[in-house]
């Protein structure tokens, strides 16, 4: 089957191919009612699909917002994308979606295709890497943005565009200091990927607070950002520290995201361990799926969704274009069953 051209609509309404053009396409010069309402009825009745980048030219807009998250399994991310997909609809643009895996060649082909479809602006959510700066991608953006497009991140602060900042470091002091004044002494740690400065800033942030009360952690086992990542170092963890059913006073973990501790937690079952007779433990971020977890974890809250709305706003605001705004989000740490000395 051909495709209905342009061409043949402007002729079955009478006008020249431009004047269709500027009716179809979106164009602030739109001839009078009469003539534009006979192109459209020519391209209903020769079922003519609009060309969404000719569309984009006219109203220098494609209407699409770039999204590119680690993970789309992780509740963390879901739980952003739900705020930047309702504040994405509320500005009329509707949501491309990269998931990247950690990988960040991955991340890299995404912005280059999300640029490609002239996308008015991109959200990049998840940690930076805490090496040297990607040079390549900031060379892209900094093209990009010159070219009217926006860039806004969730995580740490960029070079390259506004920021909905996280303090990771003084959410994770705050737990640490809260757990001590609930009675602990005794800290391990199941912290991320070395590079990644999200696990770097919440592993440093509870180191630090234990030091002020000359306290070290017994051992720190690193794991991806994930539940199997949690699940594997739990056990290793495990097996450092001796760990037995009955075996005296819990030492408490600090997992540094909730994922990690929900695997952490299965483990522990595994072993015949139970949280948090026989290990401690509590998390980072409050994702959805606590709300259904047995035992109750203790973490640190994010209004995740709030953060997914809140990055689109700084999106798509001019600012944005030449300014690297910053906003920072509230956190709150909540004690629950997990961390409770002498069990529930």
């Amino acid at each position: 089957m051909v495709a209905v051209r342009l061409q043949d609509v402007a002729i079955r309404a009478g006008v020249s191919q431009a004047t269709a053009s500027r009716v179809l396409n979106g164009s602030t010069r739109v001839p009078g009612a009469g003539v534009a309402d006979r192109v459209r009825a020519a391209a209903r009745e020769l079922g003519y699909v609009p060309n969404a980048q000719a569309q984009a030219l006219a109203r220098s807009s494609s209407g699409l917002l770039g999204l590119i998250v680690h993970d789309i399994a992780d509740p963390y991310f879901s739980s952003i994308m739900r705020g930047v997909q309702t504040a994405a609809r509320a500005a009329n643009k509707q949501v491309l979606l990269a998931s990247t895996d950690r990988d960040f060649d991955i991340e890299r082909e995404a912005v280059s295709t999300f640029i490609a479809h002239r996308a008015d602006a991109i959200v990049l959510a998840g940690s930076r890497q805490s090496s040297e700066p990607d040079q390549g991608l900031e060379a892209e953006f900094e093209r990009y943005r010159a070219n009217g497009g926006r860039i806004a991140v969730v995580g740490q602060p960029v070079t390259f565009g506004a920021a909905v900042v996280i303090e990771n470091y003084s959410f994770s002091f705050e737990l640490a200091e809260a757990l001590i004044a609930q009675g602990h002494r005794r800290f391990a740690i199941l912290g991320g990927p070395g590079n990644n400065r999200t696990a770097g800033d919440r592993r440093n942030g509870f180191v630090d607070a234990l030091g002020r009360h000359g306290i070290t952690p017994t051992v720190e086992v690193a794991g991806d950002f994930t539940r199997d990542g949690g699940f594997e170092a739990a056990k290793i963890l495990a097996t450092a520290l001796g760990i037995a059913p009955g075996n005296g006073d819990p030492i408490c973990v600090f997992a540094v995201t909730d994922v990690m501790a929900i695997g952490a937690i299965a483990a522990w079952r595994e072993l015949d361990l139970s949280v948090p007779h026989d290990v401690c433990i509590a998390g980072f971020d409050d994702i959805p799926t606590l709300r259904d977890h047995v035992p109750s974890l203790s973490t640190v809250a994010l209004p995740l969704v709030a953060i997914g709305e809140l990055v689109v706003k700084l999106a798509l605001h001019p600012a944005s274009t030449s300014d690297n705004a910053c906003e920072r989000v509230p956190g709150e740490v909540i004690l629950r069953e997990s961390s409770r000395l002498g069990g529930p």
